[in-house]
């Protein structure tokens, strides 16, 4: 997804946008041969823009899976592919997209199972052969319908249960500090409790990137798993491409039944789940499991109560269990890390030898997230070997160099911006969000819109959700209207230049 890697949170407006929604699901049927024209556009434009072999490279692959609720769901066969998308073609794909796609809440891209290809053909025979409603298994993409009669789910192929686990992450090799000691306490709690009988439901936690929440949340899977319990554990890429191959497939009834049919759901980054249908499912399925007293374990990037562009009944729910923060990394942790790190790579590079001084060095330095310092072992791991050489002070300080000079600047939120904006101009939130045009909201308003375009990737179409669900046209006019405003009047522009500062410092 881009955001961190999400099309959705990046689509720019067009001057007309055909909303079409592609399945039943939405109410409105659209021919696939359509589509599938339209698609052909797509791919015709990135080759003429980039040639042949570019084009060949990096788009050969790249299949558009459906559209629902107007989001274009794009796949590609591996997380390589997807990651070097979303860091060089990010913006081109999501132009061409637009252009010819009926796609205006965005564009995700996730990776398909592998086996998808080939097994096809199986997956429509096995459709005509038997009718939807007696299906008592998901017909995931790559596995026909009814191949496999229903079962605990940790002995599922992987694209029934979700998303494949990392057995290195586990609970053992979580590195536990004043920061993250709750959620950790929390997720053990939860993965030792007998199915039904946890006291904490649902479980959120909420975190920047790369602070251990998705390491905790596969923590939870592998020891609930190992336990025997029924668990389901899906990114939100994947939950969606779950829920679009089985209406594509016309198994939507046993996705959702085999979703019931779990003890244990967990789902990380939430933030990032789309379209109204969709959303409407997760509200349902977190409903019935938690009415049947089963557990909810999910992750995001921020409090439920700020995901804006998740239904207003999932932050509720989600807000209404446990909420748990994992906190930024302090330099005690750090430093626990990043000996731990160095451990393993040790085990498996004897040679490998750094001093805790090294480490210590590193660890002051290096603040960003537990990803970086992952990095940093890396890099050291790197000049050691290839070098044949010690790793000092000085070499550690060159080896690493890239990491602490090149910090990311401080993420901006439409959330803060909504704060900031009301606090300086003596209005509230709730009024900036709200219906009033009266002078003394209108403003903070428009200067609030106009920031959230100007210093967050958001698209047009997603501020206005943002702003109370106000349509896109009427951000347009904020930005141009104060735009215009600060190209005339200096102490406005001066003032939206201290807001801009105080939001990126």
């Amino acid at each position: 997804m881009f955001e961190r890697q999400d099309f959705g949170d990046t689509v720019e407006t067009a001057s007309v946008v055909v909303t079409i929604a592609a399945e039943e699901a939405a109410g409105i049927k659209v021919e696939e041969a359509t589509i599938q024209e339209a698609w052909e556009r797509v791919r015709r434009r990135l080759r003429a823009e980039l040639g042949e072999d570019v084009f060949s490279s990096w788009f050969g692959r790249l299949e558009l899976a459906g559209i629902v609720e107007g989001v274009a769901y794009l796949t590609v066969p591996t997380r390589f592919l997807k990651s070097w998308l979303e860091a060089h073609y990010a913006e081109r794909l999501r132009v061409n997209c637009i252009a010819e796609l009926p796609a205006p809440n965005g564009v995700l891209l996730s990776v398909r199972p592998v086996s998808r290809e080939a097994a096809a053909p199986r997956v429509e025979a096995a459709l005509r052969a038997r009718p939807v409603a007696a299906a008592s298994t998901i017909a995931e993409p790559g596995k026909p319908a009814g191949a496999n009669p229903a079962q605990p789910c940790e002995n599922d192929p992987v694209d029934a249960c979700g998303t494949a686990l990392d057995k290195r992450m586990s609970f053992q090799s979580f590195v536990v500090g004043k920061s993250n000691q709750l959620a950790f306490a929390a997720a053990e709690r939860i993965a030792g409790a007998p199915a039904g009988q946890s006291p904490y439901n649902p479980l959120y936690l909420h975190a920047g990137v790369g602070l251990g929440k998705t390491h905790l949340l596969q923590a939870i899977a592998q020891e609930a798993r190992r336990q025997g319990k029924r668990v389901a554990y899906f990114t939100a890429d994947r939950f969606m491409y779950g829920f679009v191959a089985a209406l594509k497939s016309q198994t939507a009834l046993a996705f959702k039944e085999k979703l019931r049919g779990i003890d244990l759901l967990i789902v990380d980054d939430v933030q990032f789940i789309q379209g109204k249908s969709i959303q409407q499912e997760f509200g349902h399925t977190i409903n019935a499991l938690l009415d049947a007293g089963k557990q909810i374990v999910v992750a995001g990037d921020r409090l439920a109560g700020e995901l804006e562009a998740l239904d207003e009944r999932i932050r509720s729910r989600l807000g209404g269990g446990l909420v748990v923060e994992v906190g930024e990394l302090d330099e005690a942790l750090r430093v626990k890390i990043l000996a731990s790190r160095m451990e393993a790579l040790q085990g498996a590079h004897p040679n490998f030898q750094v001093s805790p001084d090294v480490v210590a060095y590193v660890a002051r330095v290096v603040t960003t997230n537990g990803r970086d310092l992952d990095g940093a072992a890396n890099r050291l791991l790197a000049h050691a070997t290839l070098s044949g050489q010690l790793v000092t002070l000085e070499t550690a300080e060159a080896a690493i160099r890239d990491l602490v000079r090149t910090r990311e600047p401080r993420r901006v939120k439409i959330e803060d911006i909504q704060k900031l904006v009301a606090t300086r101009y003596n209005v509230s939130r709730a009024d900036i969000l709200s219906e009033r045009r009266t002078a003394a909201v209108v403003k903070p308003r428009q200067i609030a819109m106009y920031l959230s375009k100007a210093l967050t990737p958001r698209s047009l179409p997603e501020i206005g959700r943002r702003f109370g669900g106000r349509d896109h046209t009427t951000v347009l006019h904020a930005v141009r209207k104060i735009e215009k405003a600060i190209s005339e009047d200096r102490s406005l522009h001066e003032e939206v230049d201290l807001l801009k500062r105080m939001l990126q410092e």
